[in-house]
């Protein structure tokens, strides 16, 4: 017979008119690995946050009952004290600090008030040693990767003897290796350890490799659990069905390839150095070309140069000792600084939407208009009238879930959040769009209509370029491929030689040493 460490019933959460969650109900076991999915803004942080207590009992409604006790957290101080651990997808580690200091930060190993450094150092070694992280506990945190920080994340709480640790999109941003590390050693504290997990994730690979079971999560209720044997393997179909409420026949859209137009985009001989280590090449006499009505992938392994050849093109946003040329149209241009790009007809959405792609503080329509200001406005006065008829068309194209386009973009959901950094850059009329991890951190359902709005753009006679960790996600959208590895580019494949095997030869190609 099971045991249950949590039972959530009937959990109601409103924030104003909004109702976030309805009556919904999880039940965990004991010593499991228990994923929670759902399309983005289906409720599933909102409801890990009621449990750990960021939002206080008393802010809800329902009954929470862990290790046998009805629970009535106050404070993330109160879930923490018995016991419940949760790492949020945008990590809470001071960069300035040490590993050491941030593992036990609020936690400190003290005597008399002052800190014992060597007790500090010794148990942050050892709770290095547990999670497999062979670094010093004097390193500091903007030293290491972020797939280091998720497992300091880990250490800082197994510091705080948990007994349930949950995790919020625990691999969003990390590279396959990082990512199946994390999972390993999730595993190894459920079996060695007996720690209970709860992991929200919107990879369904991981789910079928690492789940006991799952609850999904649809519009704020709950919707299904699926239970996971040896026998009874993870049907992932029906999760999708479950998540979206409809059947995603393929999790690409159908678009029959369009037939490429004129060249919109041709760089030569392009060379990027490092920022910081000018004799360092970062991308090495690189060459790409795309037309109008094309979607072209870039598909690398983390640290390949994808992002920083976009981004140097982009008006030299990266890099020093920027050499090589670009043209548009056909037409040699200069791209100095990135308001040369985008008169040029250039658009990057960045990878990193909340930190350098949209501006948190403020709404939907102010964050859509801002790669637009100028087309928007008369003798250095925005025209209002103009700007909200643009950004309510973008809203409504690409479905865009708000209430008005006034709303705070830091509201959104992930997916939704993406659409507005996609449609702040529809909005400049861009010829040639480079969209970096345009569907990063989004459900399948969000993917779905990422691509949708990808393939609109293509046929509305764009140049698009992708760029993405996903194999997969670039075979299914892209019409040709550039594999990058070390900087150079290894390969131009179209789409009928698209394998991930052929793909990945060309992503490992090792770096030619000249004689």
């Amino acid at each position: 017979m099971s045991d249950t460490i949590l039972t959530m019933e009937d959990i109601t959460k409103t924030f104003g008119p909004v109702k976030a969650l309805t009556n919904v109900n999880l039940s965990v076991d004991r010593g499991e690995i228990h994923a929670i999915c759902g399309e983005n803004g289906a409720g599933k942080s909102t409801l890990m946050n009621v449990l750990s207590g960021v939002y206080p009992y008393g802010s809800y409604s329902g009954k929470i009952t862990f290790d046998g006790k009805e629970c009535k957290y106050h404070t993330i101080n109160d879930s923490e004290a018995d016991g419940i651990v949760i790492i949020h997808q945008e990590l809470a580690l001071s960069p300035f600090l040490s590993i050491a200091e941030n593992i036990f930060i609020g936690n400190e190993r003290a005597r008399g008030g002052v800190i014992d450094w060597d007790r500090t150092r010794a148990e942050a070694r050892r709770l290095l040693d547990r999670v497999g992280l062979p670094e010093d506990p004097d390193t500091k945190i903007m030293d290491i990767g972020v797939g280091k920080q998720q497992l300091v994340e880990i250490a800082k709480a197994l510091s705080k003897d948990v007994k349930l640790l949950i995790l919020d999109e625990p691999t969003a941003a990390l590279n396959d290796e990082d990512s199946a590390h994390l999972l390993d050693l999730v595993r190894q504290l459920r079996d060695e350890q007996g720690v209970t997990s709860i992991i929200i994730t919107h990879k369904l690979n991981e789910v079928a490799a690492i789940a006991d079971n799952v609850t999904i999560i649809r519009d704020g209720s709950t919707v299904g659990v699926m239970y996971v044997t040896p026998e009874t393997p993870l049907d992932q179909d029906e999760l999708i069905r479950k998540m979206v409420g409809r059947p995603l026949h393929n999790l690409y859209p159908n678009h029959p390839s369009n037939e490429p137009g004129p060249e919109y985009l041709r760089v030569e001989d392009w060379t990027v150095h490092h920022p910081l280590d000018p004799e360092r090449v970062i991308v090495d006499h690189a060459n790409i070309k795309v037309h109008a009505g094309e979607i072209v992938g870039l598909a690398g392994l983390m640290g390949a140069g994808r992002t920083e050849l976009a981004m140097s093109v982009f008006g030299h946003s990266y890099g020093s000792n920027i050499s090589g040329r670009v043209f548009v149209k056909g037409k040699e241009v200069r791209l100095p600084n990135v308001q040369a790009a985008i008169d040029a007809g250039l658009a990057y959405a960045t990878e990193d939407r909340k930190g350098n792609g949209l501006n948190l503080l403020q709404n939907i329509r102010e964050n859509a208009s801002l790669a637009a200001l100028t087309k928007m406005s008369r003798l250095g006065v925005m025209d209002d009238n103009v700007e909200r008829k643009s950004v309510e068309r973008y809203r409504r194209d690409f479905n865009i879930k708000c209430h008005d386009i006034d709303v705070n973009v830091a509201t959104l959901s992930g997916g939704n959040q993406q659409k507005v950094l996609l449609a702040k850059w529809v909005i400049s009329q861009p010829d040639i769009l480079i969209l970096d991890e345009p569907t990063r951190g989004i459900d399948v359902g969000a993917k779905y209509e990422i691509y949708e709005i990808i393939d609109k753009l293509a046929d509305a006679g764009k140049a698009v370029i992708v760029i993405s960790s996903e194999l997969p996600e670039l075979i299914g959208i892209c019409d040709r491929i550039y594999t990058v590895s070390y900087g150079v580019v290894t390969d131009d494949v179209d789409k009928n030689g698209f394998t991930q095997e052929y793909l990945m030869k060309g992503m490992t190609k090792e770096r030619e040493v000249a004689a």
